[in-house]
């Protein structure tokens, strides 16, 4: 008992001690944590609710309830993924060009938010029991092309933010954990209740009657909102890049740069070929609505124990990562949701007996254990991705890799069609309907045969455990692993604190970070790395052997950044730049670039040399692209751009951002003492304060565009210069680290 008291009270004194300042070595305090988590709880509700809205081949609300069919779904569906490449595309380069202090996700949780509820009520509200087929396609569709854009932004907003809360990679894990676990209070309320107030509303035992969405969605929409607002009031982005630094990355550039990152195409295939394995999620509903198997306060029941398989994985897992990595988790989940797939078969056989359906969520909640393990880590891998994008490009261009993404919907769109055409050939469809005695407005009346449905449930859960297993494959090639993770992010730090000292003279805290962790380095690189293999895994000197790994890991990775212009490699990379800036900002026209070929056929056996070919080839895609634009654009001469205004205009704008802050304190404080003249004077002030921030961003937008040919032209001039500079920042460092 004094035991567990103790714990308490070190747990209390840890939250008090740490609840606005985090621990070393850690970036977010427990007020943001708990901000993020119990915020995250209203975003679910949202989710929850405008996903029943979206179109996809087994949404229940769509097809069962409104009564649109499989196959006029996936046309519908197909439709509007040609319409999300324009919308995503905009929303990326608002994300990227983001300027505001609240960072780059965090202002769209409001003002994508809000047009979202409002769009999730009034598409529920719309008159779909008088409407023909086609009208109900056109206004479900009209809706989801707006989805695509508010509800899109809204969510990804959310789920992207962890990306830029802290650079750590087992932080955010951790963080991600602990988001799930309070998340998973939202869906589970939901499930508990839904099925007992569907009753209440209708009188039936069915999911199925509009009335049921109509009178219950609107309310939740707005209570999600309204929780969800704790994430945007309480939380900060930390990006690890120079304080100085204005990205200037054109989109064309930057959509080249992300479809470079070979771990982003390996997360994004195994979304993509995977895409049978969502197959079975609606057969336990089905089984209840269709077969009969149980009472709605039973199944109310089932879906409360189901939801939680979802809870019990986010306890375990940050464990679980620290013990196997990311990948091992993955590739294992995957595997064994193929053999709990297999095993809803013989239970689906028997699915006129009560027992099946408490059967099958038993085999349901160990595979969404399983499959839960592998979700957690989603946001956790992209994050870690975007980590590895940062690095090889110099730019945090987090927006891009939804819009390089959008190569997925062309793939979506066609293997999107394989659902469909398996409903329709196991014979979900109006023709085998209408020889059952239904009328064939509703094609899903067709479950209601037992013969039929153990037909379509079989064929979906073969083609389930088909999807699980190709989902596997591509993660069998990843292996940014968390120590490579950790060991990019100290060298992004000593790059941003090196080019800030630069531009400033000043040595600030992250310049002092930087030197102790090149001091560090240089004590730990000579160092052999410990041989993991001799020890067993589950010991204490193991553990001790895996810290000693990742020190010493981490440690040769830094120095070889540092010492990277002292490679044959380097040498010859920064004898190319120096010579590209002998002749001004258009020497690269008379540039002697081996061609893409020859680049490609450069032999590289270990990572420096393969770092170099791929950096070869980025120089040759830029020469090309700034002789295009020099050709088209400048071909009269080149005449020389100051960014002086705009860097002016970035002054202007961040002074204007820091007096809206300190406004908005004094309000505050105004509004507390109750001073009604200040309060209409600080708000007076607010109010010329947003004018002034809106004209001076259009002014910043305009300037972009004039200059975005010019810096397009100069890019390769201008890489050179930072190469050159970079060379010059690591030799600098090394000669102020051993004065000190």
């Amino acid at each position: 008992m004094n035991k567990a008291l103790k714990v308490l009270s070190d747990l209390l004194n840890s939250i008090k001690q740490y609840w606005n300042n985090p621990p070393e070595g850690r970036y977010m305090p427990y007020k943001e944590i708990a901000s993020l988590a119990g915020g995250g709880v209203g975003v679910r509700i949202i989710v929850y609710c405008i996903s029943q809205m979206t179109i996809s081949t087994g949404n229940t609300l769509l097809g069962n309830t409104i009564g649109i069919d499989p196959m006029a779904l996936q046309a519908i569906y197909m439709i509007s993924l040609l319409t999300a490449f324009p919308l995503t595309t905009l929303r990326a380069k608002m994300i990227d060009g983001t300027r505001s202090m609240k960072g780059k996700y965090r202002p769209y949780l409001l003002t994508m938010g809000l047009p979202t509820v409002i769009l999730g009520t009034l598409f529920i509200w719309m008159p779909y029991e008088s409407m023909s087929l086609f009208a109900k396609c056109t206004v479900v569709l009209g809706f989801n092309i707006t989805f695509q854009f508010f509800f899109s932004f809204f969510n990804d907003s959310y789920d992207s933010l962890i990306n830029v809360l802290s650079p750590n990679s087992i932080e955010r894990s951790d963080v991600l954990s602990i988001r799930y676990v309070v998340e998973n209070i939202s869906p589970s309320i939901v499930s508990i209740l839904f099925p007992l107030l569907a009753r209440l509303i209708t009188g039936e035992d069915t999911l199925y009657d509009i009335r049921i969405y109509r009178y219950l969605y609107p309310p939740m929409l707005l209570i999600g909102f309204i929780i969800s607002m704790i994430v945007y009031k309480n939380t900060k982005e930390k990006i690890v890049q120079p304080k100085t630094h204005r990205p200037a990355i054109r989109f064309s550039d930057a959509f080249r740069a992300v479809a470079r990152n070979k771990y982003f195409w390996i997360i994004s295939l195994a979304g993509w070929i995977g895409f049978l394995e969502v197959g079975f999620h609606n057969i336990m509903q089905w089984m209840y609505n269709y077969q009969g198997t149980c009472s709605a306060a039973q199944y109310s029941l089932i879906t409360a124990i189901a939801s939680n398989a979802s809870f019990w994985p986010n306890l375990v897992g940050p464990f679980l990562i620290r013990r196997y990595g990311k990948k091992k988790i993955l590739i294992w989940t995957n595997a064994l949701s193929v053999v709990f797939i297999l095993g809803m078969l013989p239970i689906v056989y028997n699915a006129g007996k009560p027992s099946a359906i408490w059967l099958l969520l038993v085999v349901t909640f160990i595979n969404q254990f399983i499959t839960s393990l592998g979700h957690l880590l989603g946001p956790g891998v992209n994050a870690d991705i975007r980590d590895y994008q940062h690095y090889i490009s110099g730019e945090r261009i987090d927006g891009m890799f939804t819009a390089v993404g959008l190569i997925g919907n062309a793939i979506t769109m066609v293997t999107g069609l394989a659902l469909p055409a398996i409903y329709e050939k196991a014979g979900l469809n109006r023709e085998v309907a209408q020889s059952l005695g239904y009328d064939g407005t509703i094609v899903y009346e067709v479950l209601n045969h037992r013969e039929f449905f153990i037909r379509i449930c079989s064929v979906l859960i073969i083609a389930s455990a088909i999807g699980a297993a190709l989902n596997a494959v591509p993660y069998l090639f990843y292996d940014f692993t968390e120590t490579k993770q950790k060991a990019v992010v100290q060298v992004l730090k000593i790059r941003a604190a090196l080019e800030d000292y630069s531009s400033t003279g000043e040595r600030t805290g992250e310049f002092s970070e930087a030197i102790e962790i090149v001091r560090e380095s240089r004590e730990l690189a000579s160092k052999p790395l410990p041989a993991l293999r001799t020890i067993k895994k589950n010991s204490k000197a193991y553990s001790l052997m895996l810290e000693e790994y990742e020190k010493i890991y981490v440690a040769k990775f830094v120095t070889d950044e540092l010492e990277k212009y002292n490679t044959p490699e380097g040498k010859s990379e920064l004898d190319f730049a120096r010579a590209l800036t002998v002749g001004g900002e258009t020497s690269f026209i008379n540039a002697q670039l081996p061609d893409k070929k020859q680049i490609k056929a450069i032999h590289a056996e270990d990572q420096i040399q393969q770092n170099f070919r791929r950096d070869a080839l980025v120089r040759y895609e830029n020469v090309r692209a700034a002789k295009k634009t020099y050709y088209k654009y400048f071909s009269g001469g080149l005449e020389r751009m100051d960014k002086s205004d705009l860097e002016l205009l970035y002054s202007d704008y961040d002074k204007a951002q820091n007096d809206m802050m300190s406004i908005s304190s004094q309000l505050k404080t105004a509004r507390e003492n109750k001073e009604r003249e200040s309060i209409h004077r600080l708000r007076n002030l607010l109010k010329d304060n947003k004018k002034e921030r809106r004209d001076l961003l259009n002014k910043i937008k305009s300037a972009e565009r004039k200059y975005s040919d010019y810096f397009r032209v100069i890019k390769p001039y201008s890489d050179a210069v930072r190469i050159i500079n970079q060379a010059e920042n690591y030799s600098r460092l090394y000669e102020i680290v051993s004065d000190t």
